[in-house]
């Protein structure tokens, strides 16, 4: 199947499953993995975030992310605190991905997301940021990482919509809060101040055949029904680029 075929009718970075029917009693068992948001500020005082470009021929590949994998049994602690193995995670996945040693003493927690159902794949994600340490150069492999970038949040987002880069969802409302603030400090103190927020992905089509995710306040959540009316908490993944929408959940 040619990309082209694969993607007809649905965005090119709709990363899930066409399958809407999957149970959570069917769904494949869930791995455990982390993330760590590198933040750092320009002389100019605009917050960058550290960006990596994966291999096309792994997961997520050819997709622009934050370090991160999967949480391996030597991660986690004696008492099995999973917060804590997720951390340990975050730490060695920046460092084998980017060459950055990082500390995780100051790792804010800040979300945590699981697919839907129907991901052949399911990876629960623990989410962190934190402010860069040193200056060190990056350092990337060319194997499971190609490229590497600082970048500012809303230009990443520029550069979604305009086809030049391509970004998973979660990675997408990720930058999209990141984008309202304008230093690495401000993000963080939010970070600190906020609930964690919680992502369980429910996949939806609505009646112009857009095919939607939605989370915990939209309104058609619990049903996947797309066209219930009222709040939105949700990710339009029309073909011609992302929409998200989110009155049931504040994020200024």
């Amino acid at each position: 199947m040619t990309e082209e075929k694969k993607h007809q009718g649905k965005h090119r970075n709709d990363i899930y499953s066409n399958d809407l029917t999957t149970t959570e009693a069917e769904a494949k068992p869930l791995l455990n993995a982390a993330t760590v948001i590198l933040l750092r500020d320009t002389d100019a005082g605009q917050v960058e975030v550290l960006m990596l470009q994966k291999n096309k021929s792994i997961t997520f590949g050819g997709m622009w992310v934050f370090p991160g994998g999967k949480i391996d049994e030597a991660d986690y602690p004696v008492d099995k605190d999973i917060e804590i193995a997720a951390k340990n995670a975050a730490i060695r996945e920046t460092e084998e991905e980017s060459g950055l040693k990082v500390s995780g003493d100051d790792f804010v927690l800040f979300a945590h997301w699981t697919p839907p159902a129907s991901a052949p794949k399911r990876f629960a994600t623990w989410f962190f940021a934190a402010a860069a340490q040193s200056d060190d150069a990056v350092t990337i492999d060319g194997g499971e990482i190609l490229n590497h970038r600082w970048i500012n949040p809303q230009e990443a987002l520029d550069h979604h919509a305009a086809g030049e880069i391509d970004l998973a969802p979660p990675t997408w409302i990720t930058l999209y809060q990141l984008s309202l603030f304008n230093t690495s400090a401000a993000l963080l103190q939010r970070f600190q101040d906020s609930p964690i927020k919680v992502y369980k992905t429910n996949v939806g089509k609505n009646a112009a055949g857009e095919r939607i995710v939605m989370w915990h306040g939209d309104a058609g959540y619990e049903n996947s029904n797309a066209e219930e009316a009222g709040k939105r908490h949700r990710l339009i993944m029309a073909p011609g680029g992302f929409r998200f929408e989110h009155t049931a959940e504040e994020y200024s």
